[in-house]
């Protein structure tokens, strides 16, 4: 009868145990998924603001080359205010 006992004690100890460490490696999942997420998030940050920096610095060098302003009045746009000897 002793050695029934003593064996389902080590039965609910194995038990619990491995039910520990099975929460413990889903804890240890879920943080590297978090790091993970958390990294990739900051790349894609980083790469979508690079991309609009570039996008806007176009668009303004865009507009400035293209103005109207920029040309004496008169003359169109892209021709030489006075002919090369």
């Amino acid at each position: 009868m002793k050695a029934a006992d003593k064996s389902w004690k080590w039965a609910w100890w194995l038990l619990l145990t491995g039910v520990g460490l099975q929460f413990y490696f889903v804890q240890e999942l879920v943080a590297a998924f978090a790091f993970f997420a958390i990294g990739f998030a900051a790349t894609a940050f980083v790469i979508v603001s690079l991309y609009m920096l570039q996008k806007g610095w176009e668009a303004a060098v865009g507009r400035l080359t293209n103005s109207e302003d920029l040309t004496e009045s008169g003359l169109p746009a892209g021709t030489p205010a006075r002919e090369m000897p």
